[in-house]
């Protein structure tokens, strides 16, 4: 067994190899970028070098420096993790070439299964199960049309060099052909420098099921059972899970005997995933070879549950030469499990990528980068930590929740808990949508294919579980909670409103989804607020504003967003800016100026008008003089703190 490995990757998958090599004392080498200088991965490792740039082209992809950092350090083998250069065969000939175990398959299996194309023709030859299409090199546009004209409409076009949903697209009518053509080799020249692409009849309402292979230098292959990946976005997975609902044993034997097929076509070592689309018919099912992810999956995780094995183990075993642990016969299926991918994202915004510092980042009770094997176990692995950065140069992936049950209906339950213990401020992410489709109708049944999401949009996209009452009243009470907690003996300190005659109100305003609500409360109530929990509330975090806390309440139910506007600090910041502050006291909108460079102003004099929170706010000239810049226009949005003009004092 090897004593030292290089991991040339980052995040949760560099923490998760680390994990399984620490538990079978093999040290660790990370390498990180400038952007990851501090990451979790680093700390993780035994040894860390730098290897460049922020940006993947500048150091995750730099494999002269991933070399010369396991050669500096005693490296004997290097683990790519997935994404990167974990399916490059150039850099699998390289290690080897170099004196180091490429812990991996052979780079000539990588080349075979890179190659959509050329794939298919393996799998043909090997009596793999293909979607009716053409495969061919001629690249003719008008071969193409002919081809997809005999194939017969849907069809579907696929980068042949293609991953990750880029180069793809559905034609449902010849009309179409040509432009959706056009693009789609655009698509893929730009994103894999190939714009050679296949043509395959499109299968309506198909499922994304996947087999998980591992081969060894002796010529054993197994299978490790199936997972269902069909639940995806914009062709990518968003929900995982094993084995797949419905799948008769008599399919599962059958997929997994053509996914041993297509990995002893190509002398397969290592893990693997054969990935297969499924067709769904009156009839039954129908399985047909998609193609072959020649490295561990992101997904990995749920097949490690389910068949209570050590899958990073397995690769480091198989990598130093030993036989696979276990044959077929020995391999058996228990319980489910289902994992879901937590990302930086915005659903309701066409799950653009988000970015920003996990100033809150809390999970119930779990395992980390360990089998969730028992039942009721739930497991997170994550590449980041409370404080950390999610930055623009890489996935936007924050997590990965695992979960196992006896049942799927178990294991579904257990995720809905678990995703409502998860805890995150600071940036948008999908928690919530999470567990919309989770407990939406389809998932909750097992209607599964491809379209879930589209076909459940009226209950995945802008939702708002909690009502404003509900969310009011939850952040009322932390904050009556909060004042109670600096009350003393001191009577002056007591924050009860009392009067000699009659009961006091008190009237909280709140901005929610851009709209500001009012309620109040009469003293009797906010004293009960101050010493009950209220229902269902798991926590309220609070983000510190010049004149308002933006207030994330998390409740059993679901989350919210809203903002307590502290009148009394509105006033105070106005105060304060009055003096003269020229930065922003809250994050916001440049109504106006009324200066312009060169303009003499004194002390006190309104400079520039802001709108934040539906209120203007007046920023005032600190002293007098001169107007040197205006750093943003009219419209423009801008940060708390920032600047917004110069000025040259006069002495």
């Amino acid at each position: 067994m090897f004593k030292k490995i290089l991991i040339a990757n980052r995040g949760e998958i560099a923490c998760r190899v680390a994990a399984t090599a620490r538990r079978m004392g093999i040290k660790t080498v990370a390498v990180y970028s400038d952007a990851d200088a501090s990451a979790k991965h680093v700390a993780a490792c035994d040894e860390a070098v730098h290897i460049g740039g922020s940006a993947p082209k500048d150091s995750y992809l730099q494999w002269e420096r991933i070399l010369a950092a396991a050669m500096q350090t005693g490296a004997e083998a290097i683990h790519p993790g997935y994404g990167f250069l974990s399916e490059n065969d150039a850099f699998a000939t390289t290690c080897t070439s170099a004196g180091l175990v490429f812990i991996g398959p052979p780079a000539s299996a990588i080349l075979a299964m890179g190659l959509k194309a050329e794939s298919k023709r393996l799998m043909s030859a090997a009596g793999v199960p293909l979607v009716p299409g053409y495969h061919g090199t001629n690249q003719d546009a008008a071969l193409l049309q002919r081809e997809a004209d005999g194939i017969g409409y849907p069809v579907l076009i696929k980068a042949s060099a293609g991953g990750g949903g880029k180069g793809m697209r559905i034609v449902d009518k010849a009309a179409d052909f040509a432009a959706s053509l056009a693009s789609c080799k655009r698509e893929a020249i730009n994103s894999f420098g190939n714009d050679s692409v296949l043509i395959e009849k499109y299968v309506p309402r198909p499922r994304h099921i996947e087999i998980q292979v591992f081969g060894d230098t002796q010529g054993n292959c197994v299978y490790l059972f199936e997972r269902d990946c069909s639940v995806q976005r914009r062709h990518q997975k968003v929900l995982e899970e094993a084995p797949a609902p419905g799948l008769t044993q008599a399919m599962r034997e059958a997929m997994g005997a053509a996914a041993v097929a297509a990995a002893k076509a190509v002398n397969y070592v290592g893990a693997g995933t054969v990935e297969f689309i499924v067709e769904q018919s009156d009839a039954g099912m129908k399985f047909f070879f998609m193609e072959m992810n020649t490295r561990l999956q992101v997904e990995h995780p749920v097949t490690e549950a389910i068949t209570g094995l050590d899958l990073v183990e397995w690769q480091l075993r198989v990598a130093s030469g030993e036989p696979l642990p276990l044959k077929q016969d020995q391999l058996q299926i228990k319980g489910h499990a289902i994992e879901a991918r937590i990302c930086a994202e915005s659903p309701d915004n066409n799950f653009l990528p988000a970015t920003g510092t996990l100033r809150v980042y809390r999970h119930g009770s779990h395992l980390a980068f360990e089998r969730a094997t028992s039942d009721g176990a739930v497991r997170v692995d994550s590449g980041v930590r409370e404080g950390d950065t999610i930055s623009p140069f890489y996935d936007s992936m924050i997590a990965k929740l695992i979960v196992h049950g006896d049942t799927r209906e178990h294991a579904r339950a257990l995720l809905d808990v678990a995703l409502g213990q998860t805890h995150i401020v600071g940036l948008q992410n999908n928690v919530q949508f999470l567990r919309h489709v989770v407990t939406s109708q389809s998932f909750a049944k097992a209607d599964l294919d491809t379209a879930l999401i589209e076909r459940e949009r009226d209950v995945l996209f802008n939702q708002h579980p909690i009502s404003n009452e509900v969310a009011i009243d939850a952040a009322v009470t932390r904050i009556v909670q909060q004042e109670k907690a600096l009350e003393g003996d001191d009577p002056l300190s007591k924050r009860d409103a009392w009067r000699a005659y009659g009961e006091s109100t008190r009237r909280f305003d709140f901005e929610i989804s851009d709209k500001l609500e009012s309620k109040s409360y009469k003293v009797s109530q906010l004293v009960t607020l101050a010493t009950q929990a209220h229902s269902g509330l798991q926590a309220v975090y609070v983000q510190k504003d010049a004149a308002a806390d933006e207030m994330h309440v998390f409740t059993n139910t679901g989350a919210a967003v809203i903002r307590h506007i502290n009148r009394l600090s509105l006033v105070a910041a106005q105060d304060a800016h009055s003096g003269g502050g020229l930065n922003a006291p809250m994050p916001g909108k440049v109504v106006s100026f009324d200066v312009k460079a060169g303009d003499k102003v004194a002390k006190g004099q309104r400079v520039a008008v802001m709108e934040a929170m539906k209120m203007e706010h007046a920023i005032t000239a600190p002293a007098d003089g001169v107007v040197g810049e205006l750093l943003y226009a009219a419209g423009e949005q801008v940060a708390e703190g920032a600047a917004l003009l110069t000025l040259k004092e006069q002495s």
